[in-house]
């Protein structure tokens, strides 16, 4: 089993997903990171972040570039 938790990207960056539903980290899988990089208070850092959470567990990046 795989560690799905978001991990620690700012209070900022967590409650911009939040807000569109994002709670665990295999559901970034199903949003373009252009799209998560236009939220308010989602910039490159939490976008590179989990973009390596996703990378170390073995799931699919987020798509596109930051």
């Amino acid at each position: 089993m795989t560690d799905d938790t978001l991990h620690k990207i700012g209070a900022p960056a967590t409650r911009a997903l939040a807000a569109i539903g994002v709670t665990r980290l295999s559901q970034l899988t199903n949003h373009r990171v252009e799209d998560l990089l236009a939220l308010h208070g989602f910039g490159p850092r939490a976008a590179a972040r989990l973009r390596a959470s996703l990378g170390e567990r073995g799931l699919a990046h987020l798509d596109g570039s930051d």
